[in-house]
């Protein structure tokens, strides 16, 4: 029998309908950390870089007094862009390195940048890189996580997401055999994966060395294809409700954890699910219907 015992469940800001580091429709970061607590969670992530206290002091007091820590922080970053780039990119990845390593957390989440605008739908480049592009992309993202792990001794994991670069399995697959499996791991989005037409137990039956990370997550088929058939952008799919709560969407979550289980090494696996923007009573509920739901799986 599959044990989950190694992997350890957490919850995210943006399960609380929170992207940006300030936003009138946001919740107040108070109300998510009393909130991500009462659900039953006691690992976070940072969410969006100025959400939360970026003072270790204080945010270490306000989560160390709900009984909460620290698994990651989170960047984007755009690095297929070249070498003009990396500077910029630097400046904004030690800021969140060094907080996320003051809190704690061993792991920092690397997302490519859009290639469309996920607010106004905006194409801001082509969707397809070409063949320098992809060798920047690979080779600064080598770079990027060994200055990372020399520096602040975190873990990069880059996340596959919608409307980047690294999307599909084609994609996935192409980045991972390009990067140095002991400098660059993965974290496997389930919803993000499927919603561009992946298959996260495929992916971790194939490349299980390489996932460092799962953040949890589901789409609603039936939204999806919509999406799909409109090319809709990802941020007004979001608010049509393409994320959808567990257990009513794809992929089903039990075989994941079981795959993951499989591996039999520590992991992370956080609850995402993406609704912004959303009312600000309906979070709580839903995150403690989903980790009832995910203790009965066995997490």
């Amino acid at each position: 029998m599959t044990t989950l015992s190694r992997i350890r469940i957490g919850s995210a800001p943006d399960s609380w309908g929170v992207w940006f580091p300030d936003d009138p429709r946001q919740v107040p970061w108070q109300s998510f950390l009393d909130e991500v607590s009462a659900s039953g969670y006691e690992w976070i992530e940072l969410g969006p870089y100025g959400y939360l206290p970026t003072d270790p002091a204080v945010l270490g007091e306000e989560t160390r007094r709900r009984g909460l820590k620290v698994s990651a922080g989170t960047v984007f970053t755009g690095l297929h862009h070249g070498p003009e780039v990396w500077e910029s990119t630097w400046r904004h990845v030690a800021g969140v390195a060094e907080l996320a390593r003051a809190m704690g957390a061993r792991h920092l989440v690397v997302i490519p940048a859009f290639w469309r605008d996920d607010k106004t739908g905006e194409v801001l480049e082509d969707r397809t890189l070409t063949p320098a592009q992809w060798r920047d992309l690979t080779r600064l993202t080598e770079r990027l996580a060994r200055e990372v792990r020399e520096r602040h001794g975190l873990k990069v994991v880059v996340h596959p997401h919608a409307d980047t670069h690294i999307d599909s399995e084609e994609n996935v697959t192409r980045f991972l055999d390009a990067t140095d499996p002991d400098l660059v791991s993965l974290c496997l989005d389930t919803g993000h994966y499927a919603y561009c037409g992946g298959d996260s137990v495929k992916l971790i039956e194939t490349y299980g060395e390489r996932i460092g990370y799962l953040h949890l997550k589901q789409v609603d088929p039936g939204i999806l294809a919509e999406v799909h058939a409109r090319q809709l952008p990802f941020g007004p799919a979001v608010a049509r409700g393409v994320m959808c709560e567990p257990p009513c969407g794809v992929p089903a979550l039990e075989p994941v954890l079981e795959a993951a289980g499989r591996l039999d090494v520590d992991l992370f696996a956080i609850v995402e699910q993406d609704m912004y923007p959303c009312p600000p009573d309906r979070p709580l509920p839903i995150a403690r219907r989903t980790r009832a739901f995910l203790r009965s799986c066995g997490a």
